[in-house]
């Protein structure tokens, strides 16, 4: 099944075929389906198709209440950046599978987000092959959500003494590379059109932390048995249920000291986790465009971890005492916070917070080049931290905001 090949006035160009992908569902929405540079999407970024704008073969007058004529299967749509892709499908459109390994009660507050039949939600387990190829079924495009953040274990019998250990339940590199690769590997096989993978900005071989080396496996599994997926790279994600500015907040809430790893010097460029999500809708509006493509996602400031820790308790009001702790001292309370059922620190972590967290150019880079896209050739531009986080910070101030005289600040 190949590619058709594209004529113009100059040249004649063939794109590679892509034995996945039938004549495309997409054709009757304008989705051209041959692959795109990234100098072209960034010249027509305006003229991109959009599913909130009806065409002629929707049914309805576009929007929520409409069939889209998208079908997208989502895996980890229950979690931090899930609800909010699946909040821009459901309010398209956009039929979507949604997969849990839970039960009802993991995924109602997404039920909401979709017009009465519009969304599926079905149980799989990542252990089991044929119940994740039942979710995907007759999907257009499939997204993966899916990653952890540390080893989820839990207490076992044994028969020496003291008769009880941790094992581990899912594993990073279980959640981080093995279901990616099985998802890439059974959309291959079902001849899925698209498949778009999110990884991280952070994503290294060669990192201390044992997250960013597995979302960095997870990446190269999922290139090699599909490699027309599109990747998406995220910087560090902020928002209402982030793990970010709320780890400072509550830290700060429960401990008289908030511990800075290495000093707080390493930097991080956190982006908004809706821009992150309207990326993807993006992605998925006209996916043949980014068919084996990058798009990294990113913040418009970079700031230190300890900057980030004075912007949050001036927001909160909160007062902890910041200590620059070196991360071989930090790891040995991580090491006993770890076994909480979700850790605030773990030893993983502490590497992690003591590497940059940054994308992997400059923005002038991201302009010189043409391999990679970013938000900006998609149209989309990065909304700055202090737009966003006084919205849900301020429940940590004592009393709230509403016992201030005059201002928020």
């Amino acid at each position: 099944r190949a590619r058709a090949a594209t004529a113009t006035t100059t040249t004649t160009t063939t794109t590679a075929p892509n034995p996945t992908t039938a004549t495309s569902p997409h054709l009757p929405r304008g989705i051209s389906t041959t692959s795109t540079n990234r100098d072209d999407t960034a010249a027509s970024h305006k003229t991109l198709p959009r599913v909130t704008e009806r065409r002629p073969t929707e049914t309805g007058r576009g929007g929520k209440a409409s069939d889209a004529g998208v079908k997208v299967c989502v895996f980890g749509a229950t979690g931090f950046l899930g609800r909010y892709v699946c909040s821009g499908l459901g309010s398209n459109g956009v039929l979507t599978y949604i997969g849990s390994r839970g039960d009802e009660f993991e995924y109602r507050h997404l039920r909401t987000i979709f017009e009465l039949g519009r969304a599926k939600y079905q149980f799989y387990s990542s252990r089991d092959r044929q119940s994740m190829a039942d979710l995907i079924a007759d999907a257009d495009v499939v997204v993966n959500l899916v990653g952890k953040y540390y080893d989820t274990k839990a207490l076992e019998n044994t028969d020496k003494f003291p008769y009880l250990h941790y094992k581990v339940n899912t594993s990073l590199a279980e959640a981080n590379v093995t279901v990616p690769q099985t998802i890439a590997e059974l959309c291959k096989e079902m001849q899925v059109d698209n498949l778009i993978h999110v990884s991280s900005a952070a994503a290294n071989p060669n990192s201390s932390s044992e997250w960013a080396r597995t979302k960095h496996q997870g990446e190269q599994a999922v290139l090699e048995a599909y490699p027309w997926a599109t990747i998406v790279r995220p910087t560090q994600m902020f928002g209402h249920e982030d793990k970010l500015l709320n780890w400072y907040a509550n830290m700060a809430s429960r401990l008289p000291v908030v511990p800075l790893v290495d000093g707080g010097h390493a930097l991080t460029q956190p982006v908004w986790v809706d821009d992150v999500a309207k990326t993807i809708n993006r992605i998925i509006d006209d996916p043949d465009k980014f068919e084996g493509r990058r798009v990294d996602v990113f913040g418009p400031q970079d700031y230190s971890y300890k900057e980030l820790a004075k912007f949050v308790y001036d927001i909160t009001g909160l007062d902890p005492v910041l200590s620059e702790i070196p991360a071989p001292v930090v790891k040995y309370a991580a090491n006993v916070l770890q076994y909480q059922g979700e850790p605030h620190l773990t030893p993983d972590m502490v590497d992690l917070m003591s590497e940059d967290y940054l994308p992997e150019m400059t923005p002038e880079g991201y302009d010189a080049q043409s391999q990679v896209f970013t938000m900006k050739d998609l149209g989309l531009e990065a909304t700055p931290i202090e737009k966003v986080a006084f919205k849900y910070l301020h429940r940590y101030r004592t009393g709230g905001h509403f016992i201030l005289a005059e201002g928020y600040h």
